[in-house]
């Protein structure tokens, strides 16, 4: 089969982002010299390597095959350049990605712990959606996961060989308002108190669910702002601009001016945080990462 390299690397970036706009953003093409480049290795594979569908591509079961060639191809040439430079083997090297809620207690946590046992061990972080971060685990640009799920607890994808999937913690959903208003001093407050509150909530899109709001609320939510960042929605939740969710593990990161209070009368919702890593061979760094991540998960679980 004869493919490009520069084909390879297309592949695995459309496969990680999720369209070929992501793509050639991420890579500094256009979207048409993307778009050529599939087509050529759709060509050279006698087979279709990707479904189209309204929110973008998925890989095909022969565009999985090939990715899982490619990124090792693809990793060997790093490994070749690195030698021919003299910068040496990546063993130490880890990439580790998170949902946004853990980055702010658990993944610095975890980085301090690391930094203080395994001083040797180059680990470097990403934030992103579940979806995106279990496609940078196929796509080999991440080692290891941290993932978010709400019951059914359901595997994170359907593609084979399966990925390894650990549940590390449960923790459960909560609001975030105001220390002074509406609800100073209390511990709960009722589905009906915070229905009609404004809300501040991440951006939804296509794969990226509406996160912020409590789930199952009757009527349409008032979103009154938009922000990714949790520790932006909680100094919005000081300044009074609105209410939030929040897992209980965020109650260590919270600033001041915010209470984290139950809600009362309805289900409680809970969070399931794993751990995922690709079904192959893992090296020690990315062994001692785990361990780690384990042992925080336990402390916050307490």
């Amino acid at each position: 089969m004869d493919v490009t390299l520069a084909g390879l690397r297309v592949l695995r970036e459309v496969a990680e982002r999720g369209t070929i706009t992501a793509a050639a953003e991420a890579l500094g093409y256009t979207q048409s010299a993307v778009s050529r480049q599939v087509a050529g290795l759709e060509q050279a594979a006698g087979a279709r390597l990707f479904d189209r569908h309204p929110g973008g591509v998925r890989l095909t079961g022969a565009g999985r095959a090939l990715l899982r060639h490619a990124v090792v191809a693809l990793d060997a040439l790093d490994a070749a350049d690195r030698e021919l430079r003299g910068a040496g083997a990546a063993d130490g090297r880890v990439r580790l990605g998170f949902f946004p809620t853990a980055g702010a207690v658990f993944v610095t946590r975890a980085l301090a712990a690391l930094r203080r046992d395994h001083p040797r061990i180059r680990v470097s972080t990403r934030e992103g959606t579940t979806p995106s971060l279990v496609r940078a685990l196929r796509a080999g640009t991440l080692d290891i996961a941290l993932l978010s799920s709400r019951p059914p607890h359901r595997s994170p994808d359907t593609d084979a060989p399966p990925l390894r999937v650990e549940p590390l913690l449960e923790t459960r959903l909560a609001v975030a308002v105001p220390a002074s208003g509406r609800f100073t001093g209390r511990d709960s407050v009722t589905a009906e108190e915070i229905a009609d509150e404004p809300w501040i909530a991440s951006p939804a899109g296509a794969q990226e669910p509406l996160l912020g709001v409590w789930p199952g609320l009757p009527g349409r939510p008032r979103v009154r702002h938009t922000a990714r960042d949790w520790l932006t929605k909680l100094h919005l939740v000081a300044a009074g601009a609105g209410i939030t969710t929040a897992p209980s593990t965020l109650l260590p990161a919270v600033p001041p001016g915010v209470r984290i209070v139950a809600v009362e009368g309805v289900a409680e919702e809970w969070r399931r945080v794993s751990l995922a890593h690709s079904p192959g061979p893992a090296t020690e760094s990315a062994n001692a990462v785990v361990r780690v991540l384990r042992e925080e998960a336990a402390e916050l679980a307490d």
